[in-house]
């Protein structure tokens, strides 16, 4: 399959699920989810600790596997989708995770670096360019030399945000990215995500911080009893 010329359906949505069922290891999690999010929408998602926010994250970007009457992601079929169109998917998003995951053994910029090569970048002079590019974005443009122990965790989640620009994507999907910051930290995090929104792209957030909402108002849907309903 080609790949698709545009991340949005003829409905102006980004993501549209319908009648999925989602499941982590045999047990069901969710059941008879209907997710429209348009492009530009920033959408949180919340629920207790095993209600099903990451795992709902993870079948929208093809960690889990799809089970549903339909489910367009980004400009790809989840039903249709072939295991070799996964990363093609994922290119068109960026993952945000709590834990950061950054690589210890390497530099900050030897970890966007890593992505762009990874990603089918080739030319260093590209590279450098879209690294400077992030890093200026993320407000971490002189950080670049760093290893993610000598950064705060604040700092730290800031360059997983300046990886998951890296390939301009249209949507981000972030599973608790303030999970553990402090709350001064939290807020310079969020006002940095709401800046990232406001540029075109969709976010939708899993958290269990009721004032990072109350803060930062948005679209809400909660992950209770295997049902996602808005609120």
């Amino acid at each position: 399959m080609a790949e698709p010329q545009s991340s949005v359906n003829e409905n102006g949505n980004i993501i549209e699920i319908q009648n999925a069922t989602v499941s982590q290891e045999d047990n069901i999690v969710l059941r008879d989810v209907n997710l429209e999010i348009k492009q530009g929408e920033f959408v949180y998602v919340i629920g207790r600790v095993g209600s099903g926010k990451s795992s709902l994250l993870k079948t929208l970007y093809a960690e889990l596997p799809f089970e549903g009457k339909s489910g367009f992601v980004a400009g790809y079929d989840l039903q249709k989708i072939r295991p070799a169109e996964v990363p093609f998917l994922r290119r068109r998003m960026g993952i945000v995770f709590q834990d950061f995951q950054l690589l210890s053994d390497r530099s900050v910029y030897d970890n966007l670096e890593f992505v762009l090569k990874a990603t089918g970048w080739r030319r260093k002079v590209d590279m450098d360019k879209r690294i400077r590019e992030v890093l200026a974005q993320v407000d971490m443009i002189n950080k670049g030399y760093k290893r993610p122990h000598q950064l705060s965790g604040g700092e730290q989640q800031r360059i997983a945000i300046a990886r998951a620009l890296l390939n301009s994507p249209s949507l981000i999907l972030a599973d608790e990215p303030t999970g553990n910051l402090d709350p001064d930290t939290t807020t310079e995090l969020m006002q940095l995500l709401v800046q990232i929104n406001a540029s075109g792209k969709s976010i939708v957030m899993a958290t269990h911080n009721h004032n990072v909402i109350a803060s930062f108002p948005a679209r809400t849907l909660e992950c209770d009893n295997s049902i996602l309903r808005q609120i």
